[in-house]
């Protein structure tokens, strides 16, 4: 749904870019605008690219570490439900009130009440407040589920890649997010209460919320890619049969990005008067941490060097990363020197840069892990050759709407351009806007990939649990897995633990089966989500009677289920010995 939603303020966008020059205005006006683009980056960041990415690992991650389920399962409710509920701010302000025309960073004084004294900016702090309490509280669950719940054998060393990412970018998320609910919280202030935190007014400093959003908004970059670097570390090896070229280094890379995505956020505003001392420390950190980024690169093309290369899908998900990427990660340096980030700042080359790294990067990896383990988690392949029409119109529509942008911003054109009298910009615009429909058209043909593969279902069955002789733990399993993981805890040896088995013809466990400890459904994070939802709509529309109420039954669900007794139950041995019987399986 976001994602639809996201693609259709883009389109939108572009659209208006295409048509509002000269004496034409367009078919938007500037605060529509303005409210379109400032809700596209909130929908396809926090949930479009944490909203993949978090699924992915939910599902997999647990799999490939052995565990039967993630260590907090009903943190991990409560996560989902409060993420859900931020994003329905979103989509209520379509119908009742508007969003925010501030930009996805709603700097102030601009999204103080002076300057935007309705409820938009409110919608736009809840959204991303709630949202980002659960994603937080998702970073914590799945860290503990990496460090406590490994199988036994598994040691640091000895975890896929994946894990490796996913443990990165959970450290990225517990260390970061509390700096953007801090920040949004002072900003609520200001906005409820008067406090001229982020104003200049009474002593406050505006530059103190781009410091703190920034410290926060870069480590989120990472915290979006490096899961994608973890799915590509799965996908290359597999489909060019050979062991992932330099596994330590890749490891130590993604270690020593998580800790150098603290120290960049200021390349963020070097025009801002820094100073040059300053301003150098940074660019040359931004250098620096683009290193580490290459050596994965490096390591995921000497994979595939003397390998036999399978051009599946989610291998031309890759390729195109690769290449998008590149062309992000370049510009990307070219703006780490302040001399051209003074000129390029604002410009829709930024824009560009920014979507090379996060579509390239991000929706590209999700897409590649999307086609890698669907069949893992539904029994049946999703259809190859809707799967190479989508991609090709994704790859095609994404060069050109963004090619052309770089060129704009370096012929001068500022991002958030609703009108322009250059008659030289609108055909660069007009392209991009056709780079877009491509897109759309791509979204067309993975939703009809989706439907074909489920008529077709019984055709591109997995029966054998392992559709592309993979390396890792999941695979070992049927196709999708049982609701509890495993019957037996495995005990791996080696780092591609699944592939060893295989080569060893290591014979699978069989019996006596034992009885499974698994958690109880609840409903009381779908009730709190609920809740949070209706606590941040009292505060948005000054209904504080509503927000005390919400208030209350949060303090009242949180006690009742402390309280709750019933919360586990067990699979007896006689029911995971049917059930494995049936699926003739571990």
């Amino acid at each position: 749904i976001m994602l639809v939603k996201g693609l259709i303020d883009a389109l939108m966008m572009r659209g208006q870019q295409a048509f509002a020059y000269g004496d034409s205005m367009g078919y938007l006006t500037a605060s529509h605008y303005q409210q379109i683009f400032t809700a596209h980056g909130v929908t396809m960041i926090f949930f479009v690219g944490m909203g993949l990415m978090f699924a992915v690992i939910n599902l997999v991650m647990p799999l490939q570490i052995g565990a039967r389920d993630v260590a907090f399962p009903f943190l991990n409710s409560l996560s989902f439900w409060l993420f859900a509920a931020g994003g329905m701010y979103i989509l209520v302000s379509l119908v009742i009130g508007v969003f925010a025309g501030t930009g996805w960073t709603s700097y102030p004084p601009l999204s103080g009440l002076k300057y935007s004294p309705g409820v938009g900016v409110d919608y736009w702090l809840w959204t991303i407040q709630i949202s980002g309490v659960g994603s937080l509280l998702s970073g914590i669950n799945f860290l503990v589920t990496i460090f406590k719940m490994r199988c036994k054998g598994m040691t640091l060393m000895k975890m896929p890649i994946f894990v490796w990412a996913t443990l990165t970018s959970m450290i990225l998320v517990v260390l970061a997010f509390p700096i953007l609910t801090a920040t949004l919280a002072m900003l609520s202030t200001d906005r409820l209460l008067g406090t001229c935190i982020f104003t200049s007014e009474m002593g406050g400093n505006p530059m103190m919320y781009v410091n703190l959003i920034w410290a926060w908004g870069h480590p989120e970059v990472y915290i979006l890619v490096l899961p994608a670097f973890g799915i590509f570390s799965e996908v290359v090896p597999v489909f060019s049969r050979k062991k992932l070229f330099g596994y330590d280094t890749m490891v130590w890379a993604l270690v020593v990005i998580t800790f150098l995505s603290f120290v960049v956020w200021l390349h963020h505003f070097f025009t801002m008067g820094a100073g040059p001392n300053v301003n150098a420390f940074f660019g040359i950190m931004t250098m620096i941490i683009a290193v580490p980024t290459g050596v994965k690169v490096f390591n995921w093309l000497f994979t595939m060097v003397r390998g036999r290369v399978r051009l599946d899908t989610p291998m031309l998900w890759f390729l195109a990363f690769v290449s998008v990427f590149a062309i992000g990660g370049m510009t990307g340096v070219l703006m780490s020197i302040p001399g051209v980030d003074f000129q390029v700042h604002n410009s829709l080359f930024l824009i560009a840069h920014f979507h090379s790294t996060i579509i390239g990067g991000v929706v590209f990896g999700a897409f590649a892990g999307y086609s890698y383990w669907f069949p893992k988690f539904t029994g049946f392949k999703l259809d190859e050759t809707l799967g190479r029409w989508a991609f090709w119109f994704w790859f095609i529509g994404f060069l050109l709407a963004f090619l052309p942008l770089y060129i704009l911003g370096l012929m001068g054109a500022t991002r958030r351009l609703n009108h322009y009298t250059v008659p030289e910009w609108q055909p660069l615009f007009v392209i991009a806007g056709i780079g877009a429909l491509f897109i759309l058209v791509g979204v067309g043909f993975q939703a009809l990939q989706l439907v074909v593969s489920i008529k077709n279902r019984k055709v591109n069955r997995d029966t054998t649990g392992d559709p592309w002789e993979g390396r890792t733990l999941e695979w070992s399993l049927p196709s999708p897995p049982p609701f509890y993981n495993y019957a037996f805890i495995p005990e791996v040896q080696e780092r591609d633990a699944f592939w060893e088995m295989k080569q060893s013809k290591q014979m699978r466990k069989t019996g006596p089966y034992e009885e499974i400890h698994m958690p109880r459904s609840t409903g009381f994070g779908c009730y709190i989500g609920g809740l949070s939802f209706l606590f941040g709509f009292g505060l948005i529309w000054y209904m504080f009677w509503l927000a005390l109420i919400a208030g209350v039954g949060i303090v009242v669900c949180v006690i009742l289920r402390l309280y709750e007794k019933e919360t586990e139950y067990y699979v007896t041995a006689k029911e995971v010995e049917k059930l494995e019987s049936r699926r003739g399986v571990l």
